[in-house]
C-alpha cells in the first residue's frame, strides 16, 4: 500500500495556531505530512531555518505522522525528491485565493502529477499571519492566543533588546 503523503510548505516565521490548525487537520487526513520550511532568500526572516524547524518540531511533537524538513530551491523540485503527490495549503480568506491560484498554476505547469489541496483555516485564525504575530510581539504585547508558549518565549527572546 502506498503511503498518502502531503507536503505542507511555508515560511513559518514563526509557526502560529493557524498553521498548526492546518497541519493537525492535514495529519488526520494523510498518512504523513511533511512540514517544509521554505528558505526564501528574498524575505528577511526573524528566525533562522533551523530555529523555525525546531519550533515546528516542538509544537507538533504530539502528532506522530508529522515530519519537518526544509528546502532552498523550488518547492516542486523538493516534492519530486519525496515522491509525494499532494501539496497541502491553508486558506485564511478570499484574499489568499488569488496568490495561491498563481502558485498552484505554476506548480501544475512544472509537474501536473502533483495536486494541491486547499484547507480553510478555522475561522478563529482567519486574520492570523506570522507578520501580524511578529508585529504584536515586537511591541511586547501578548501573543499567547496566537502562538504556542514555546513560540511566545522565542519571540520574547528575539525582541528583548
Amino acid at each position: 500500500m502506498n503511503k498518502k503523503q502531503a507536503i505542507c510548505p511555508g515560511s513559518f516565521d514563526p509557526i502560529t495556531y493557524g498553521h498548526l490548525d492546518i497541519i493537525s487537520r492535514g495529519a488526520a487526513v494523510f498518512d504523513e505530512v511533511i512540514v517544509v520550511v521554505a528558505n526564501n532568500q528574498s524575505k528577511q526572516s526573524l528566525f533562522s531555518v533551523e530555529e523555525r524547524m525546531a519550533l515546528i518540531k516542538e509544537t507538533t511533537k504530539d502528532l506522530p505522522n508529522i515530519k519537518v524538513d526544509s528546502c532552498n530551491g523550488l518547492l516542486m523540485d523538493y516534492v519530486r525528491t519525496t515522491g509525494a503527490k499532494v501539496i497541502l495549503r491553508g486558506l485564511r480568506a478570499v484574499s489568499d485565493f488569488e496568490y495561491e491560484m498563481q502558485i498552484t498554476s505554476i506548480n501544475r505547469k512544472l509537474d501536473e502529477s502533483v495536486e494541491t489541496f486547499f484547507m480553510m483555516t478555522n475561522n478563529q485564525y482567519s486574520f492570523l499571519s506570522s507578520s501580524i504575530v511578529k508585529e504584536v510581539a515586537k511591541y511586547h504585547s501578548p501573543v499567547s492566543d496566537l502562538v504556542p508558549k514555546v513560540v511566545e518565549e522565542a519571540l520574547k527572546e528575539k525582541f528583548s533588546s
